[in-house]
């Protein structure tokens, strides 16, 4: 629907109604003046509503020019989306203002959009929050599909998150966890009977993880003149991960009237400058003082001096890619760990099975990523996490730039594409109890090793998390240390307290429990 389809309707209208006020005589029947007067008006708006042919299944009722915005307003989208899913089907169609968006909630038809049919609808569509938070797409998680994004994948996979620099990497990912434990076993030392807030060092050791691969830095604090204040630690995570993180669910009502952008909405605008200003002033002096660091250009010890020897990149872009590997190390592993402690905190006898495994494979070794192959379940802990409390339950919006066909409905090129994947987690058809934290599913004999990756986690096709690889690994061997360590339990009332950020499923409150050393010394560590 464009600024002159509207402005045409409106004109019609108002020059039928004039005609009709002035018309006092005519051969209408009596009161169909009236009645035209009544129903033009209301025919404008259905005229708006309908102005561009609906696709992908089931419209969902709606709101003339408005569509469904009103029905989201709870930002919780990935559950009403489910909701309307028992009511319309897997996959349907909704309005978002002016825009067309078809929504897929089962695993056959995600499956299908993001592997059969990845050429019709590879590229994403961004919000204008993201859109400014990625450098026009200048990522690789948020790019399109084309030589940019194959080149940046390339390069991210080569030096920092494929087979051969994740095995470099062994012994950081070691000390990130040791590093957890000691704080553990400290704070345990230091306050016996309270409870652990695990969020706290594991955020803070994912942090100096990221940090030290993209950077090979690890400050306490910078000056940064530009912005003329000297930040710490705490708050240069502030800085590149939590505002950011903020800023990425900022919702600006233009994006969903796009003949509105003229009209400013300067709240929006002055908050996202802000944040990008410090963004942007932060990562330049990291980018710098790296940089002057380096003994030699051929030194390459960090994602940043790959990328620098590569010669390919804009500054723009090199900022861009280096402050990703940050934020993406720093917050979808610390969700799924965190969900999982909590699952196992709240299910002693899942957790005593986790122990008992660990035992028997492990003995009085720690756990390390070589023993992941031969602790099962374990396996089945992390997998059904994710299932259960998938880290993005809708993966980022792509749209259709071509006419394509999903589920046997047709897809009408610029059609917006939403995943919903809380939606196909929590599919009673495809998987029994979705509600229930069930590990134990995957080992069952309806189950087969496949139906891990059922789940959808990290996406399928051309476009799977490029960072699987490492979360895996530091996920399921920080979770394994953690029960090894220790005998994890609840603080009261703290099995209700599953309220989530807004469009994400990081806890909004951190899990607190109370935690008992499976040993009186410390030889694990």
């Amino acid at each position: 629907m464009t600024f002159a389809s509207v402005a045409a309707a409106i004109f019609t209208v108002f020059i039928l109604i004039k005609f009709l006020r002035r018309s006092r005589v005519s051969n209408l029947p009596p009161g169909m003046n009236l009645t035209l007067s009544t129903l033009l008006p209301f025919s404008f708006l259905l005229y708006l509503w309908i102005d561009s042919e609906m696709c992908g299944g089931v419209a969902v009722p709606g709101f003339p020019l408005i569509g469904n915005l009103l029905q989201l307003k709870d930002k919780k989208p990935h559950q009403t989306f489910m909701k309307w899913a028992q009511i319309y089907g897997p996959i349907y169609t909704i309005k978002t203002g002016a825009s067309t968006m078809v929504v897929l909630n089962s695993t056959g038809v995600a499956k299908e959009a993001m592997v059969a049919k990845y050429s019709s609808i590879s590229n994403r569509k961004l919000s204008k929050a993201l859109t400014l938070l990625t450098s026009n797409k200048r990522m690789v998680a948020m790019s399109d599909y084309g030589e940019f994004h194959k080149m940046v994948k390339r390069y991210i996979m080569t030096s920092l998150l494929g087979a051969n620099a994740q095995k470099q990497n062994c012994g950081i990912r070691e000390t990130l966890i040791n590093n957890v434990v000691k704080y553990l076993y400290s704070d345990l030392k230091d306050n016996p009977n309270d409870v652990v807030n695990l969020r706290k060092p594991f955020q803070a050791e994912l942090f100096r993880l990221a940090m030290k691969q993209a950077l090979n830095l690890e400050p306490e604090s910078i000056y940064v003149e530009e912005l003329g204040k000297e930040f710490s630690k705490e708050e240069i995570f502030n800085v590149l991960v939590v505002d950011p993180m903020m800023g990425a669910i900022e919702v600006d009502w233009r994006d969903f009237f796009p003949y509105l952008r003229w009209v400013p909405n300067r709240t929006f605008e002055i908050r996202l400058k802000r944040m990008l200003t410090r963004r942007a002033a932060v990562m330049q002096v990291l980018i710098t003082k790296r940089k002057n660091s380096r003994q030699s250009e051929e030194e390459i010890s960090c994602y940043l001096d790959f990328l620098l020897s590569q010669s390919t990149l804009s500054d723009e872009e090199i900022m861009s890619l280096v402050w990703e590997a940050v934020i993406e190390a720093s917050d979808t592993t610390l969700v799924t760990t965190e969900w999982a402690m909590f699952e196992l905190s709240k299910n002693p006898n899942k957790q005593e099975r986790l122990y008992r495994e660990i035992q028997q494979v492990c003995g009085s070794e720690k756990v390390t990523d070589e023993h992941l192959s031969r602790l099962p379940y374990l396996t089945c802990v992390f997998h059904e996490t994710l299932r259960r409390h998938s880290p993005v339950p809708i993966v980022p919006l792509r749209y259709a730039h071509e006419d394509t066909q999903i589920g046997g409905f047709n897809v009408l090129a610029g059609s917006e594409i939403a995943i919903n994947l809380y939606g196909c987690n929590m599919d009673k058809t495809q998987w029994d109890e979705p509600d229930e934290w069930k590990p134990e599913r995957f080992i069952d004999s309806k189950y087969e090793q496949m139906d891990m990756y059922k789940t959808m986690a990290f996406g399928a096709g051309k476009r799977i998390c490029a960072g699987s690889l490492q979360a895996s690994l530091i996920a399921c061997t920080a979770i394994g240390r953690f029960v090894q360590e220790f005998e994890w339990r609840l603080k009261e009332g703290e099995e209700a307290n599953v309220v989530t950020v807004q469009l994400t499923n990081l806890k909004l409150e951190p899990m607190l429990a109370y935690i008992k050393p499976r040993s009186t010394n410390d030889s694990c560590l």
